[in-house]
């Protein structure tokens, strides 16, 4: 078995070529501008008007930040802003659709590039059944402030909704069961598919009228909170210590996803080299000040006790008598959804259309519209999943999933500057994450993390640290050794300017550790599942090999028998929530060994 064959990586030359073919590429329209402004309509969303009041509150789990979450905010936005930098580094070496796949591919080999693809369906498409089900309650609102709300059988999720006895009996029945799905939701996604389909540009336009309207609500918010402030509210600004701060930063992360949304468009830039920087760190920036702008108003408006709601700034307006810009700011909450929703699946597509020319998935996925110039199949086939869990699934889980795929990704990314900055360090780079040697921060984290190793139980918060620990030492080393370049006046090695790509894998680290053990384990299912789709399709049928190597007979009868015990230890065990996923996890990688040795003997 030749494992090398997993990681052939694609060169980035053959890359940039391919994008520049007219039979498969894509129409060039987005400018700086629309870039900056898709970033700010994908990250000002769900997070800003949901999730900030929960991290602020707290629960029974976990400490609340209070006045804090404000640092939450910054601490939050800093960490993004380490892999904000990888990826605009990426992206404008190689202006490619298909966002950390495509980087993957050039640095990590393409195994990790399909799994990172795979692995990006958590964040894009999984990520917007949660976007399109948020924006299901708040247009409800809206809706209700008008005095005609929604019946709930019509927008709430089936498991809620088959324990919620008087949802399920004012159901209409067909054939003694209660037709229960969320229509708003699946109108929602019918809407963005359909103008994502139309073309680009048009979304773009759309996006940007979008966007400014979802800051002018905001202003609104500010400016209108803004006199009610009362400093006694900031007191205390830690009720729940660092460990508030930290769980805050954890949970209004997702209040940040979204950026490197505007990677996934580099293809359709006209200058990606100059404009993709340009989209990804302004985004950013724009949306931490806003973001750290609505923070201070809220808690300095409300006690922060309680903002444990799934609408804490309406709640906030409300506590003042503002109920009519309450009103307004529920509106501009179903705004601000429908432009995650737009930027979201317009980033899904394109990694699927990367896939597919590829030869990683079918030639249909790589199909582009003849007039509109749109990769319309793999729109519609996105639109149809998100839109058909979005009818029936809850919130929470979803959420949780979506976080860690995104800091998964993140990490890669990362980790794939420092590769290609080593294995290539001679490759113009238009725009470069900076240089600056972070030794007093490693040498502050090396002098308190290693100790709590010892002092936590769980081999959980072990890792953590030392997996952290490892990283600073890392960095330390590479501040040494630029330093001491510097001072003698020598040329300074590439690999050790990596500083900040080394700090978003340690904050990646950092926030990913906060996520409960099960959200582990689905990931690790999730992925799985993406390798046996690799290792039965994808490997035989990529373009990096000279021909298409035929499935064996045998995996014809094993492959749908490897399911089928998947399947039943899911079902056999409820009662066993990790055994329940392990053992379908271990036949599925099983099975993913089995298909990689017999194709590899029948390729030989």
């Amino acid at each position: 078995m030749t494992l090398g064959a997993l990681f052939r990586t694609k060169a980035v030359d053959r890359l940039t070529q391919e994008a520049g073919d007219n039979l498969h590429g894509l129409k060039r329209t987005l400018t700086g501008l629309d870039l900056t402004m898709l970033g700010i309509g994908a990250v000002i969303g769900t997070g800003i008007f949901a999730s900030i009041g929960t991290a602020t509150a707290g629960n029974a789990d976990r400490p609340g930040a209070g006045p804090a979450i404000i640092l939450s905010f910054i601490l939050t936005a800093v960490a993004c802003i380490f892999c904000a930098l990888c990826y605009a580094e990426f992206a404008a070496m190689i202006p490619v659709a298909g966002s950390a796949y495509t980087y993957a591919y050039a640095t990590l080999g393409e195994m990790v590039a399909w799994i990172i693809g795979w692995d990006l369906i958590i964040e894009y498409a999984v990520g917007n059944i949660a976007v399109a089900i948020s924006w299901s309650g708040y247009f409800n609102d809206v809706l209700a402030y008008f005095g005609h709300p929604i019946p709930a059988w019509l927008r709430t999720d089936l498991r809620t909704a088959l324990h919620t006895p008087e949802i399920r009996d004012a159901a209409p029945h067909l054939f003694g069961m209660p037709i229960i799905f969320n229509l708003p939701a699946v109108a929602i996604m019918a809407l963005v598919t359909w103008v994502l389909v139309i073309g680009v540009k048009e979304s773009a336009r759309v996006n940007n009228v979008i966007v400014g309207l979802k800051l002018l609500i905001l202003a609104l918010f500010i400016w209108v909170g803004w006199s009610a402030v009362h400093l006694e509210n900031f007191k205390p600004f830690f009720p729940g210590g660092f460990a508030g701060v930290q769980a805050g930063a954890a949970i209004i992360f997702f209040s940040f996803i979204g950026f490197d949304a505007v990677s996934t468009a580099a293809e359709e830039t006209r200058n990606p080299k100059r404009d993709i920087p340009i989209g990804i760190i302004g985004s950013l920036l724009i949306c931490t000040v806003v973001y750290v702008a609505v923070a201070a108003v809220l808690v300095g408006v409300i006690p922060w006790t309680e903002l444990g709601i799934a609408d804490p700034l309406a709640k906030a307006l409300t506590f003042i008598h503002a109920d009519r810009a309450a009103a307004v700011l529920s509106f501009g909450a179903v705004i601000a959804m429908t432009a995650v929703l737009l930027v979201f699946q317009l980033g899904q597509p394109r990694i699927f259309f990367s896939m597919s020319r590829d030869g990683l998935l079918p030639k249909l996925f790589a199909k582009v519209h003849p007039r509109y110039r749109t990769p319309h199949v793999t729109t519609i086939w996105t639109g149809l999943f998100v839109a058909f869990f979005a009818a029936f699934a809850s919130l929470d889980e979803i959420i949780e999933l979506t976080n860690i795929g995104t800091l998964f990704a993140f990490v890669l990314v990362c980790a794939g500057i420092m590769i290609l900055r080593h294995t290539d360090p001679r490759r113009p780079r238009p725009f470069k994450t900076p240089w600056i040697p972070l030794l007093p921060v490693w040498l502050l984290v090396l002098w308190f993390v290693p100790r709590m190793v010892f002092q936590v139980q769980d081999w959980g918060s072990r890792f953590e640290y030392v997996v952290v620990s490892a990283i600073a030492l890392t960095g330390t080393t590479f501040s040494l050794i630029s330093l001491s370049s510097r001072l003698r006046g020598r040329t300074l090695p590439e690999m050790v300017q990596t500083e900040f790509a080394l700090a978003g894998i340690a904050c990646c680290v950092w926030l990913m550790r906060g996520l409960p053990t099960i959200t582990w384990w689905r990931f690790v299912g999730w992925l799985a599942l993406g390798l046996v789709i690799y290792t039965l399709y994808g490997y035989r049928h990529s373009r990096l090999v000279d021909r298409v190597v035929s499935l064996p007979k045998s995996l014809n009868l094993i492959a749908p028998a490897a399911f089928t015990a998947a399947f039943v230890a899911w079902a056999a065990l409820p009662d066993h929530p990790t055994l329940r996923l392990a053992l379908p996890i271990a036949i599925l990688l099983a099975l993913s060994c089995y298909a990689f040795h017999v194709t590899q003997r029948r390729a030989a």
